[in-house]
């Protein structure tokens, strides 16, 4: 009755048109008040201590650098960088786009982000060069979903705090299968282009190549210095969002000088705003969470499936289709923060990888992100384009199914996402 009651209520709420955030507390303190005996007077402190953690002082300064570096020239240079690598190509244009959205995507961690600043650059250029606006669009709104996989990822980041998991291995898991559905995605453009007739063209020589990056090289270098300073042990995953800040608006306000003093409260602000609505879910999701452990219903649960005898390869494919269908109606951090409380003991139990399941969690989120009607990198896309829905759905079918592709791949075969941490980390 209390499992029915809080589900019913929870999605209801949603149905109506409620924010997600509202909806978790909502449902819960109903809930509580209805089969408990809490007080519930006590709940701020509950949601006090779930966001009482340093690990989540990381949102922000992520927030903060993506957007820093996005608003500057950043962008622009990667993109000119990747066209000097791949744009000789057939298709070299929308290949370099997924490249430069692979390189912005481990500086920004954002996946709108990141649709954004390449978008706003790439599309038009794609579209001089003779390339129809579904495949431009196509390619763009696609490859931007790399922003949550590679590192760093604001939603592993979630993800490591909801399942209480170490972030550096949760962002060295997300490495080798961001690089491998961005090479997928690579791989597909260079053959549709190949089909539709493009030509290869001259290759840029290797001055050329040098000087895009040694203009990039101040935006690249916050790759290493990030991801490098986490992994050699110089700070921690929360230390390395503070040190992407200083070093964004050093190269934003002091090297490439395209930011001014009177554009950083907008930008702070903009950046605020995103990360209170982030943290406004967490508190609410972080009660939900509390609620479902103090009834014992994840136990509940993971027994019901035990008991049912279903197996580790069966469970992974509901898993992915419970996300797939959750991924269309919510924000990626909601379903994780919902989500975790359910899977991650019914997994373990089944002996899963938790981080492994992260992972498989947010490539499907990446997914949720491209499928209507709340595909956040489609209303993006459709914005910077002034392109219909309809349209922008319609051109990210191919690479959609990609990315699907890579799903299967990454679920069923562990070793995708845990070989690099193993080795990183040691298991």
């Amino acid at each position: 009755m209390v499992i029915a009651t809080l589900f019913i209520l929870l999605f209801g709420l949603m149905l109506v048109g409620v924010p997600v955030a509202v909806a978790l507390g909502a449902s819960t303190l109903v809930s509580a008040f209805l089969f408990t005996n809490n007080d519930l007077m006590g709940i701020s402190s509950y949601i006090f201590d779930g966001l009482n953690k340093y690990t989540l002082m990381a949102i922000p300064m992520f927030v903060l650098a993506g957007s820093l570096l996005s608003r500057g020239s950043a962008a622009t240079r990667i993109i000119n960088f990747a066209k000097s690598l791949v744009g000789h190509l057939p298709g070299g244009l929308p290949i370099a786009a997924i490249l430069a959205s692979i390189i912005f995507a481990a500086i920004s961690g954002s996946s709108p982000a990141t649709v954004a600043a390449i978008g706003s650059v790439m599309y038009g250029a794609i579209k001089s060069a003779g390339y129809n606006e579904q495949f431009a669009i196509g390619t763009i709104t696609t490859s931007g979903t790399l922003g949550i996989l590679i590192p760093p990822s604001v939603v592993f980041i979630v993800y490591g705090v909801s399942a209480d998991q170490s972030i550096g291995k949760l962002f060295m898991a997300g490495v080798i299968p961001g690089l491998m559905i961005g090479g997928m995605m690579m791989l597909a453009t260079y053959i549709l282009a190949k089909r539709s007739g493009f030509k290869a063209e001259k290759m840029a020589s290797l001055s050329e190549i040098f000087k895009a990056f040694k203009d990039s090289f101040w935006a690249l270098l916050i790759i290493f210095v990030v991801i490098g300073g986490i992994y050699g042990g110089i700070f921690t995953p929360t230390e390395a969002g503070a040190v992407s800040v200083m070093y964004a608006f050093f190269i934003s306000f002091f090297v490439y000088k395209d930011i001014k003093l009177k554009d950083l409260y907008k930008i702070t602000l903009d950046s605020a705003q995103t990360s209170s609505m982030i943290f406004f879910i967490i508190a609410n999701a972080m009660l939900f969470a509390h609620f479902l452990t103090d009834e014992q219903i994840p136990q509940q649960i993971t027994q019901m499936i035990i008991d049912a005898n279903v197996s580790p390869l069966m469970f992974l494919l509901i898993v992915n289709i419970l996300l797939l269908i959750m991924g269309q109606f919510m924000e990626p951090s909601s379903v994780v923060m919902i989500t975790v409380p359910l899977l991650l003991p019914i997994g373990m139990a089944l002996g899963i990888d938790p981080i492994h399941l992260g992972v498989i969690m947010v490539v499907n989120m990446e997914i949720g992100m491209l499928t209507p009607p709340v595909g956040l990198n489609l209303f993006v896309a459709s914005g910077i384009t002034g392109l219909s829905m309809g349209q922008v759905i319609k051109a990210s079918i191919p690479m959609t199914l990609v990315l699907l592709f890579g799903l299967v791949l990454i679920t069923y075969i562990p070793a995708i996402s845990l070989w690099l941490p193993n080795l990183m980390f040691g298991y």
